[in-house]
């Protein structure tokens, strides 16, 4: 069923600008101030050209892929798509509004198609063992998967590494549970709050990464994980020093929420 957008005599791309910027931009709008979000080094960002943004994950929610894709359509004009998790298009009831959002489903098919159309594409390298850990484990980087190396390789893509503070106590994950022992089970979180909580949040883009290989080094899997292992690394550093210079979570700490925390292991 066609909407009123699709009726106007516009192209695609400016039919998706128009609706990103209604009920998505307020929403996100609204978060901004109620995060105090602080955003830096968006001058790393190219103008034009294939752009791969690989941010760490956290918060279970996907509310820290909404932010980050809002602040850049803010920020550069440029309309990213966001890698997301199979779940999100499980039903039309969710899959709708995502990509309204800007998200489709993760797969390295889709993140080709949209770097070769000189796209800026969002990938969690960590994938779901990012969203979902447990808040314990908060800014504590998980694997990476490679795929991003490779998409970067085909595409001579522009690599920006992201790091967000604040999403990880914004909402607060206490355990992941699996349904399924092999390949195919599903991970799940399970949550202690569903509304977002009044975090201060940090987003920095990180310098820009070239790869100086040609295509064929896709093929070349021990250069792939030391590649991606030596990008985390440098991404768990500056995670590192942002913390250290962090003023605090809240402006008021909660002591309901320090207590809970603290009966789970958590210190906060």
């Amino acid at each position: 069923m066609k909407n009123i957008f699709d009726l106007l005599p516009i192209s695609r791309r400016q039919r998706e600008k128009i609706i990103f910027s209604l009920m998505p931009n307020l929403l996100m709008e609204l978060f901004d101030k109620y995060l105090r979000l602080h955003v830096s080094g968006a001058e790393n960002i190219p103008k034009k050209g294939p752009v791969l943004i690989i941010p760490n994950h956290s918060g279970y929610s996907g509310l820290d892929a909404m932010i980050l894709s809002h602040e850049i359509v803010k920020l550069k004009n440029r309309i990213p798509k966001v890698l997301t998790h199979h779940l999100w298009f499980a039903s039309e009831l969710t899959a709708k509004p995502a990509q309204k959002l800007g998200f489709i489903e993760a797969t390295s098919k889709n993140g080709l198609h949209e770097l070769q159309n000189d796209h800026i594409v969002i990938v969690f390298p960590e994938g779901e063992r990012g969203n979902f850990k447990p808040t314990k484990y908060a800014y504590k980087l998980q694997e990476f998967k490679r795929g991003f190396i490779r998409m970067a390789l085909e595409t001579h893509a522009t690599i920006i590494p992201a790091i967000i503070v604040g999403a990880e106590e914004t909402h607060i994950n206490l355990k992941k549970i699996k349904f399924g022992k092999n390949k195919f089970g599903v991970s799940l979180p399970v949550p202690l709050n569903v509304f977002p909580l009044p975090v201060k949040w940090n987003i920095k883009f990180l310098p820009r990464i070239h790869l100086p290989y040609d295509k064929g080094a896709v093929s070349d899997s021990a250069l792939v994980h030391k590649l991606s292992e030596q990008i985390q690394i440098k991404m768990q550093q500056a995670l590192n020093e942002e913390l250290q210079q962090r003023k605090g979570v809240f402006i008021n700490r909660p002591n309901w929420l320090k207590d809970t925390l603290k009966n789970f292991g958590i210190k906060f």
